[in-house]
């Protein structure tokens, strides 16, 4: 303990004399040189957390005896590596450790040398468990953000003394808010485990004050610990702090729900909005509308190949090779912004073709259009199996959505931003084209009389296609925003189709403000549930049989909140059977 503290005192008086101000390379060569071995990890200790890159390999270089101490011209010994392929005699290019640069002789010429005649830089255990807590906390300093504080967070969770001083340094040094912050959490959480009461007590009240989520099983810990000793009031202020940690993540936790929520609305608004053309101005239940989905999810992921290596397929047993661009970096990446336009036009060609081949025959019979509409389903779903194969594939995020925002603890995906942005913007492109285009003013007169749009010259059949289409390449649109949340399979759309016709539904049939109302509350309802559900189960745990059952269902929260959203979606269709907003629609006949 004597020497660790002499160790941390040494360490103190060299950051005061401003050793920091030193190259990694001067300080490494220095720490080599100095004559005991506590000086030389006091001087290893204070390179944690540097910025120089050299510094790591030159002590890997150290540990394996590949260091050497040359005669400099004044006599005093030189820390240097020899570099380069040896020559006939065995001799390499000595690099000084100190400059990175050769080693020159009296008349300024690189010297070679051979490391039989050379002295290695000694070392021991003690320094070689310092030279681990360099590298370990060379993350410190990184330019990356996120790796700088994974790095924090794994030295402050596990509470290593040792490496509270590089801590403390960095702390002194560092400018990045969220950082600064994650110092502190880590330096509290190292101070927690310390035998002196008041720097425990200190610790408490700083991670109470941070309200810091990762020390909640540190805390507990230290609560237990207190009792033991009897202290009442270390106790006192260690329950405190565990209130306000559960406060706050309380908070987190409905804050990062809702962010959830709004995404998953997000989704089944896009794609509910190609149902709500479809289902709600035309009146046709397409229950092939998940395919369309699957159709444009699979349009991302040919595009993807298209600009990685290409991609084989076998469509219905022939072999078809497609060539791909080979991109790297930035366009690599560009395949997402080619893929949104292509999975929009790819699915509103299949739904035209299935609107001309099938649902035009079918207008005047909505039942024979449903069991027709699932008989296409079948056949898509096998069609893409056999293309595309059984298994699941994957489609990668590109650079600029594949990173997260934390804000004030909450973690916020770029893709789930990215899908909320962009679906006010397919709402909005909706609502134009509904509102301010001539196709727009024609589905709004044919919706409304149909009969009297074709007296008026109107061609409804070419509205009706054209409709179709909108609704099937929305459809597209939302299979490519689904394939950067999750994998691509031939069923992907089936997990929506349900939800997505109960938006239409309780918003109000063809109703464009309703259905975006239904979805971001159907989709806020649903992860609720999902998140309280075991909570709303155990407040009927008293109740005989209902509190089995309802805590049975919570052990699967997912089928449990659908099971709620369901009921609560029927007994609001009870009190309001035409929606939220009763839209007019026409008549088939």
């Amino acid at each position: 303990m004597k020497a660790f503290f002499r160790t941390i005192l040494l360490f103190a008086c060299f950051s005061a004399l401003g050793l920091r101000a030193e190259t990694g390379r001067e300080a490494l060569a220095k720490a080599i040189l100095e004559p005991s071995d506590a000086e030389k990890r006091a001087r290893l200790m204070a390179l944690a957390g540097t910025r120089d890159e050299a510094v790591i390999p030159l002590l890997e270089l150290w540990k394996k005896d590949a260091l050497f101490l040359a005669p400099g011209l004044d006599g005093k010994p030189v820390p240097v590596e020899l570099v380069g392929p040896a020559d006939a005699d065995g001799k390499r290019a000595a690099q000084r450790v100190d400059s990175g640069r050769p080693l020159l002789d009296a008349s300024g010429r690189p010297l070679s040398l051979s490391p039989k005649g050379l002295k290695s830089a000694e070392h021991n255990g003690a320094l070689r468990r310092a030279m681990r807590t360099v590298s370990d906390l060379a993350d410190l300093s990184s330019p990356d953000a996120s790796k700088k504080l994974r790095a924090i967070a794994a030295v402050g969770q596990a509470q290593d003394a040792e490496k509270l001083p590089a801590l403390l340094n960095r702390l002194e040094v560092e400018q990045d808010a969220a950082a600064v912050k994650a110092l502190r959490e880590a330096v509290a959480l190292i101070r927690l485990g310390s035998p002196d009461r008041a720097v425990r007590l200190a610790a408490v009240r700083e991670l109470d004050a941070l309200q810091s989520l990762a020390s909640t099983d540190f805390l507990a810990k230290a609560r237990v610990k207190a009792e033991q000793e009897k202290d009442p009031g270390l106790v006192a202020a260690v329950r405190s702090a565990e209130l306000s940690v559960g406060r706050h993540r309380s908070v987190v936790d409905g804050a990062g729900t809702l962010f959830r929520s709004l995404s998953l609305g997000s989704i089944l608004l896009i794609v509910a909005l190609g149902l709500a053309i479809t289902f709600g101005q035309m009146g046709v239940i397409n229950m092939a509308h998940g395919e369309m989905i699957a159709i444009g999810a699979y349009t991302t992921y040919v595009v993807q190949n298209l600009f990685a290596s290409g991609l084989a397929l076998s469509p219905f047993g022939f072999s078809l090779s497609l060539p791909g661009l080979h991109a790297t970096g930035a366009a690599k990446d560009a395949y997402f912004l080619v893929a949104l336009p292509m999975s929009f036009f790819v699915a509103a060609g299949a739904g035209l073709l299935l609107e001309r081949t099938v649902i035009r025959f079918l207008y005047r019979r909505p039942l024979e259009s449903l069991l027709a509409t699932w008989g296409v389903s079948l056949l898509l779903q096998q069609g893409l199996r056999l293309t595309f194969g059984a298994n699941n594939v994957q489609v990668g995020s590109p650079a600029f959505l594949s990173g997260n925002w934390l804000v004030a603890d909450v973690l916020l995906g770029w893709n789930r931003v990215f899908v909320i942005a962009f679906a006010a913007c397919i709402v909005l492109g909706v609502w134009l084209a509904l509102t301010r285009t001539s196709l727009g003013l024609l589905i709004r007169c044919v919706t409304q009389n149909r009969a009297m749009a074709a007296c008026m010259g109107v061609r409804t059949g070419r509205v009706n296609m054209l409709t179709f289409a909108l609704g099937s390449g929305l459809a597209g649109l939302a299979g490519a925003f689904l394939s950067q949340i999750g994998n691509v399979g031939p069923s992907l759309g089936q997990s929506y189709i349900v939800d997505s016709f109960m938006v239409v539904v309780a918003g109000g049939v063809g109703n464009l403000v309703g259905t975006v109302i239904s979805a971001l509350g159907i989709g806020t309802f649903d992860q609720f549930t999902q998140q309280y559900a075991p909570a709303f189960a155990n407040a009927f745990a008293g109740v005989p049989v209902v509190g089995g059952f309802l805590q049975n269902l919570a052990q699967d929260s997912a089928v449990f909140g659908k099971i709620l959203v369901l009921c609560g979606i029927i007994l609001f269709l009870q009190w309001r059977p035409s929606g939220l907003f009763a839209a007019r629609s026409r008549s088939l006949d």
